[in-house]
């Protein structure tokens, strides 16, 4: 008996170390929030504002040229991939590219949102309508 309550203790408590994990995650974050930064400020905005979680889908949103309310559509399941694929798409529009930049957006974030910040695209107003002079 009390070798099956020692085996169920060892099964039930773990050692597992969440330091690196914890490290990674920051990292990730940060790799994010930095692309978003170089990109908000392509388009005019505070760069701070990438590093604000869910203000920074506002942003996003806003410089895409769609209304805040597209948030809400990110919350429902299969509806958010559809709404992210448009947003996307407004976003490379906005920035002078096309739907091949939409689906490296779409499948390879990061690197394509890096190439928004530090490639040679410029910001062209939302959803690509060049609206100088108005507030958006």
């Amino acid at each position: 008996m009390h070798t099956l309550l020692r085996a169920a203790e060892s099964a039930t408590t773990t050692d597992i170390n969440y330091g690196p994990l914890l490290v990674a995650s920051l990292i990730g974050y940060l790799l994010g929030a930095l692309a978003f930064m170089g990109i908000f400020r392509k388009a005019g905005e505070a760069g701070w504002q990438g590093f604000v979680p869910i203000w920074n889908t506002l942003v996003m949103l806003k410089i895409s040229g769609k209304q805040w309310w597209w948030i809400l559509l990110l919350l429902v399941p299969i509806v958010n991939i559809v709404a992210l694929i448009v947003i996307y798409y407004a976003l490379s529009q906005s920035f002078g590219h096309d739907v091949g930049f939409t689906v490296g957006l779409f499948f390879l974030s990061i690197i394509f949102f890096y190439i928004l910040w530090l490639g040679p695209s410029t910001y062209r107003g939302p959803g690509g309508r060049n609206v100088a002079g108005t507030a958006y």
